[in-house]
């Protein structure tokens, strides 16, 4: 059968990881674009055309359509707003910038949903119709996929799993309010924790470093990562009383650390969780790395566009 071809761009705060991917999965072509010396909004769209323009000069066949994963919040392939890292994108027609100068189809949305999008089709979700998707890192995003379609409510404006309130009054979040999941569960947290029971700040503390540590059993460490767990399976178990989903996917590059990540996640949500919504709830870790958001963003081209196909 005659593959299909379609580009991926996964933009983040610091780069823009770019590829080719055929409808199999499999990445042709991929590369980075540093985005640390980046100033304006423009300078990041022609980032965006440039690796477009590579891509192109790469694909066997026509290309089919491009998506981006965004950071923020994206209605309709409008950036609304959110991408706190990167200068301007507020109420920016991204989409129809895209499509004018390339003629391609043009998909865009959040880039954990596009992650989540990945999971589903090439990964750790596969076969599945309802599924929450995690990401841990320096903050918490996430993804909903209910009846095998990206739930994101009303004109995309939800889903934003790292900011449900787990303790009320608690430590203040970046979002604005306080107690939420992400202030509590984030690797950002997680060294904020371990510095403190150190009694020293963060700076030069990592999560690698602190799992290392756990895994040698140091005090420390032990305490952390059991908050850590703690914290996750709070978030987790509120989801699987929610959504009763088949799976659900945790990634970021703290849920590679070892088996033991989810082990301890699961073993706590079993114990927090309603029996009935998670008789059928299965925790795994995502399977993609760091190339979820870039499958994900291709994936969702041929979802959205493969009928087009001549």
């Amino acid at each position: 059968m005659k593959k299909s071809y379609a580009i991926g761009i996964d933009v983040g705060g610091s780069s823009l990881k770019c590829g080719l991917v055929n409808s199999a999965g499999e990445v042709i072509y991929s590369f980075l674009f540093p985005l640390n010396n980046v100033l304006t909004e423009g300078e990041v769209i022609a980032f965006i055309h440039a690796a477009i323009r590579k891509c192109i000069e790469q694909s066997p066949e026509k290309v089919l359509g491009v998506g981006i994963g965004f950071p923020g919040i994206v209605d309709n392939n409008i950036v609304i707003g959110g991408a706190d890292n990167l200068p301007g994108f507020e109420n920016l027609d991204l989409g129809s910038i895209i499509a004018a100068s390339t003629h391609l189809n043009v998909v865009i949305d959040n880039d954990a949903n596009m992650m989540g999008w990945g999971e589903l089709i090439y990964g750790s979700a596969d076969n599945c119709s309802d599924v929450v998707f995690i990401t841990v890192g320096t903050g918490i995003g996430g993804g909903l996929i209910i009846e095998g379609k990206l739930y994101g409510g009303y004109k995309n404006r939800g889903t934003e799993l790292g900011h449900i309130t787990i303790q009320h009054g608690g430590v203040k979040c970046s979002c604005g309010a306080s107690g939420c999941f992400e202030a509590y569960a984030s690797v950002a947290a997680l060294i904020e924790d371990y510095a403190a029971m150190h009694g020293t700040d963060a700076s030069g503390i990592t999560g690698r470093m602190i799992v290392e540590n756990y895994r040698a059993n140091e005090p420390q460490a032990l305490k952390a990562m059991g908050k850590h767990f703690d914290y996750m399976a709070a978030g987790v178990a509120s989801f699987i009383n929610v959504f009763s989903p088949q799976k659900v996917v945790i990634g970021g590059g703290i849920s590679e650390a070892g088996d033991f990540y989810i082990e301890e996640i699961s073993k706590r949500v079993l114990q927090m969780a309603m029996p009935g919504t998670s008789q059928y709830t299965r925790i795994v870790a995502a399977r993609l790395g760091n190339q979820a958001g870039l499958l994900g963003c291709a994936a969702r081209v041929f979802s959205n566009f493969n009928h087009l196909k001549n």
